[in-house]
């Protein structure tokens, strides 16, 4: 099929992978394929279908975000799913993360602090059939409220330093992968947790919106 013959849409979504997400080193061939097969735009609110496949963060109800497509794309590339993971999310979002997780893993338990944005979470990932992915009302930040340890734990949206009680919810050989940091550099950070210690690495930068509820660092004045 050759651009010619695509919709108005479907071209969109072409771009978006082309000239943003490949550029962007995402690479990876079933993170490609997924972003062109599961319908970013079900996920966006409806004042910004339009608007679906910017290079942006695109707002939500109450100040929560759609990170921006890259760097959606980044996450999912760099936490290198194979299909039998559990998955813990913290920030759901319109549910978007969640899908692409689901699609790439065993299940995900996905954690939003805003009940009316959980319930369209919970409506948009049944809409598109992703059947592996539970959503709950909860403060992620909260870490005696999560039950069990996961594989992999994806924080979707920046913290000002990595939690690390939420290191105590990854199984051993899991990883956590978090934006961190302040403005105006954050990094992409992704913690392995191995039998001999943890594995800390930072391969890239860019700026997120703040995930509610997680502290920020203090500051002194004299």
């Amino acid at each position: 099929m050759t651009n010619h013959t695509l919709s108005p849409l479907e071209l969109a979504r072409f771009n978006m992978i082309e000239q943003q997400i490949r550029p962007w080193n995402v690479l990876d061939s079933r993170v490609l394929q997924l972003l062109s097969e599961l319908k970013r735009e079900d996920f966006v609110p409806t004042a910004h279908k339009s608007l679906a496949f910017g290079d942006f963060e695109l707002p939500l109800a109450e100040g929560a975000f759609m990170l921006a497509p890259k760097v959606e794309a980044r996450l999912l590339q760099d936490v290198q799913l194979t299909g039998t993971e559990n998955v813990l999310e913290i920030g759901t979002g319109s549910g978007y993360m969640a899908a692409l997780l689901g699609r790439m893993s065993h299940h995900v338990t996905t954690l939003e602090i805003n009940p009316a944005l959980a319930a369209q979470a919970t409506h948009n990932l049944a809409r598109a059939v992703v059947a592996n992915v539970d959503v709950h009302v909860a403060d992620g930040s909260d870490v005696e409220a999560i039950q069990g340890q996961f594989d992999v734990i994806v924080l979707s949206g920046s913290v000002a330093e990595i939690p690390t009680q939420l290191i105590d919810k990854l199984k051993v050989g899991g990883r956590l992968v978090a934006i961190v940091g302040e403005e105006p550099v954050m990094r992409m950070t992704l913690v392995t947790l191995t039998s001999k210690g943890l594995q800390t690495t930072t391969p890239w930068d860019t700026l997120a919106p703040r995930l509610v509820g997680f502290p920020e660092l203090e500051t002194f004045t004299f």
